[in-house]
């Protein structure tokens, strides 16, 4: 019997589409599973014929977290699942962040806990009208380890971020969008259609200035704002296509 691939992967006009493959389990990770998405987002990087990466999930859920009947026997201890589901998961966001290319949720249904955590590290997030994300480490007496604590708050706000953790609710994709986590909602059915739509904007423009924004973007929001404007200001980026792109202003 063929054992169904747990991430799927094709590309279709400058986009890389990867998928998480476990719709029995809600797409819920192994650490062989967060190896796969991160390989797979590494390769699409490296791939000159991508501009933009987009990463969802098949059937009701984009992704529920860790996968908790792979846990086994393990013995819990302050509430941590162990470095060697750590490493993956960070090793997944780290792949995420320091693409350079843009990277995309589609966030096709439930997102819950280690998904919402990983969520949390990528550029863009649009969302079908149905999504459900929360943040369920509390109700399972669990730590979050994947950076939840961190990024969360400085995405929605300090009270608003500590509100979602601390009751363990249920968020609407439209009310994460008041919040300012996501950036698009849409009925389900138009999905595809409108990431398809907001990659072709994006792959529009310079590969290179794209990069160099992105890193800009992400080193910044770990800085205060002096840190970050001396740091915009002496780092310098390889961008080739200026003069082209501007041609029709320099005659």
């Amino acid at each position: 019997m063929t054992q169904e691939k747990l991430v799927l992967s094709e590309k279709v006009d400058g986009i890389a589409w990867i998928t998480l493959n476990r719709p029995k389990s809600m797409n819920s990770l192994t650490p062989a599973m967060m190896h796969e998405i991160r390989d797979e987002i590494i390769a699409a990087g490296k791939d000159n014929e991508v501009g933009v990466i987009v990463v969802t999930g098949t059937g009701r859920a984009f992704c529920t977290g860790l996968d908790l009947k792979s846990l086994g026997n393990i013995e819990f201890k302050g509430g941590a699942v162990g470095p060697e589901y750590d490493d993956y998961g960070n090793g997944l966001i780290n792949a995420i962040q320091s693409s350079s290319k843009v990277v995309i949720a589609m966030l096709n249904g439930f997102c819950f806990t280690g998904g919402l955590e990983i969520l949390l590290s990528f550029d863009l997030i649009v969302a079908a009208e149905n999504a459900i994300l929360g943040d369920t480490h509390a109700k399972f007496g669990i730590r979050p380890s994947f950076g939840m604590s961190q990024r969360l708050p400085r995405l929605v706000g300090f009270n608003k971020a500590k509100e979602w953790s601390f009751t363990a609710r249920n968020i609407t994709a439209q009310e994460a969008k008041e919040a300012g986590l996501i950036n698009i909602v849409v009925p389900a059915d138009k999905l595809r259609e409108e990431v398809t739509l907001l990659a072709g904007k994006i792959l529009k423009n310079s590969p290179e200035a794209l990069k160099a924004i992105k890193h800009l973007y992400n080193q910044g929001w770990q800085m205060t704002l002096k840190e970050g404007l001396e740091m915009e200001a002496k780092t310098s980026f390889e961008i080739n296509d200026t003069n082209d792109r501007l041609k029709d202003f320099l005659k």
